[in-house]
């Protein structure tokens, strides 16, 4: 992707900002949009500077007031509308994240709907925040209620351009909140429709905003003294400097990051829905998801497994069932994971690399990749990888297996393969993770449970979904009354 001032028409407008209810294209370097299945430049956008942000917080302080003054059960009718635009475009917004992520079609359309179940949790908030109350003593009364932090930003990552966006902003504005939304510059494109959808849900300007750009856009979010609270998704290195950069300036920050997710496999696991789930969590969205898993730990006597694991793979076709990874420069860094292994005396079992699709020679595409005989040591055993490459680890038990996992610094996901459930016990109760499954390739819990892991996958309290989130996004306002006189003098009077 090149900085860019082009003049010749492509496929989308400009991925334009979205302040106060307008869309604007600000002056200044604008970037490529890549579809990364046939390298075609697609779309530009914004490089936005810190003048932007300022807009944009200033949009969204002005809209707090209202906002945060009409109540929640007004502000998520919004969102029952949203949803229904939601699954109402589900073809047009599924294609746009092919277009410009390069998902195949049903992971694109299994984001959207994603979108729509995280939308629906947010229309259930009502329920959900209502205030406590208790006579605490004769004629006393405590209660609390829950008021919005203010002006939130949400910094969100390219794998799913339409889903992550929706981990936040429907529970952030349906609580009250304003936000400012700075999507990855790889995949600016769904942002601006959900910009669109929400506006013609009936949200009211300002109460939703984006603004495009880079590394100096995230500075001016972190530093920007109107906003009170940033999420961010993507990297571990990233979101340490986001993490560290946000708190210095007194801000509440969840960040997460990366993964290194851990699949354990017993010998007595059932072989054909093992070989099937496991390849899947590898291999679906090209292994661009931070629940995807990247370590298998074949523990005892499981080459049974690992044979038709090696089937499977070779039964799919990247550009039919893979799409490709986000850019050129990641499918050579992937690659040269791949070859390090390889050197260091790694048996790759399936080779993907050096795909070609016929018709889009220029695609970045990697076949599914499987690498036995890893040692816990090796580098692409330890690091994200984010493609579609599974290393498998020998363990002679279980509690060797557990170990090398515990040592990861990442602790999103864990998920082990067994038909004893004393073992899945064992592994849910062990595992340094978050999000811990039995049987199940991806253990995302699904609303109203939260998303987030441990250790150096998330920094921050709480989660990014589900009912963890009514935390992050609101204040508890403590309140005592007293109206009966008769209630006497105490401590508290």
């Amino acid at each position: 992707m090149s900085v860019v001032e082009r003049t010749a028409p492509i496929r989308y407008p400009a991925a334009l900002n979205f302040i106060g209810g307008s869309f604007s294209d600000p002056a200044g370097e604008h970037l490529d949009v890549t579809n990364p299945a046939d390298g075609s430049v697609i779309s530009r956008v914004p490089l936005s500077t810190e003048s932007e942000v300022d807009k944009a917080a200033a949009a969204a302080k002005k809209a707090f007031p209202a906002w945060a003054a009409t109540p929640i059960k007004e502000r998520v009718q919004v969102f029952f509308r949203y949803k229904t635009l939601l699954e109402k475009n589900i073809d047009e917004l599924a294609a746009l994240v092919t277009e410009e992520n390069g998902k195949i079609d049903s992971e694109a359309r299994a984001e959207v709907l994603k979108s729509a179940e995280l939308t629906e949790f947010a229309c259930s908030l009502p329920q959900l925040t209502a205030g406590e109350i208790l006579e605490v003593s004769r004629g006393v009364e405590c209660r609390v209620e829950r008021f919005p932090v203010g002006v939130v930003a949400s910094i969100t990552p390219f794998n799913f351009p339409n889903m992550v966006p929706n981990w936040t902003l429907p529970n952030a504005l349906a609580l009250g909140n304003c936000m400012i939304l700075k999507p990855s510059e790889l995949v600016p494109l769904s942002a601006v429709r959900i910009a669109e959808l929400l506006r013609e849900a009936g949200l009211p300007d300002g109460v939703f905003n984006i603004v495009n750009g880079g590394q100096q856009t995230v500075e001016a979010i972190c530093d920007h003294p109107d906003i009170e609270a940033i999420t961010f998704v993507g990297s571990t290195r990233v979101a340490k400097i986001v993490y560290r950069r946000g708190t210095a300036s007194l801000k509440r920050v969840l960040a997460l990051g990366g993964a290194k997710n851990h699949l354990f496999v017993m010998p007595d696991a059932e072989p054909e829905m093992t070989s099937s789930n496991v390849v899947a969590s590898m291999s679906g969205c090209a292994g661009q998801r931070c629940m995807a898993a990247s370590v298998m730990m074949a523990v005892g006597k499981s080459d049974h497994i690992i044979e038709r694991m090696v089937e499977v793979i070779r039964g799919m076709v990247p550009g039919t069932h893979i799409g490709p990874v986000i850019s050129r420069e990641a499918k050579q860094r992937i690659e040269k994971y791949i070859g390090e292994a390889e050197r260091a005396g790694a048996k790759i079992l399936v080779d993907g690399r050096n795909y070609v699709v016929p018709g889009r020679e220029n695609g970045y595409y990697i076949g599914p990749t499987l690498i036995d005989h890893v040692t816990p040591d090796m580098r692409i055993a330890q690091e994200e990888v984010f493609g579609p490459v599974m290393v498998i680890i020998r363990a002679k038990n279980i509690d060797e297996a557990l170990e090398v996992q515990s040592k990861s610094r990442y602790g999103n996901a864990a998920s082990v393969f067994t038909e004893s459930g004393g073992i899945a016990r064992h592994v849910m109760e062990t595992a340094s993770a978050g999000m811990v499954g039995v049987n199940v390739g991806v253990p995302v819990p699904r609303e109203p449970f939260g998303f987030g892991g441990w250790n150096e996958s998330k920094f921050g309290a709480g989660d990014i979904t589900g009912r963890s989130s009514i935390d992050f996004w609101t204040k508890p306002k403590k309140m005592t009354t007293k109206w009966n006189r008769e209630a006497g003098t105490n401590w508290m009077s």
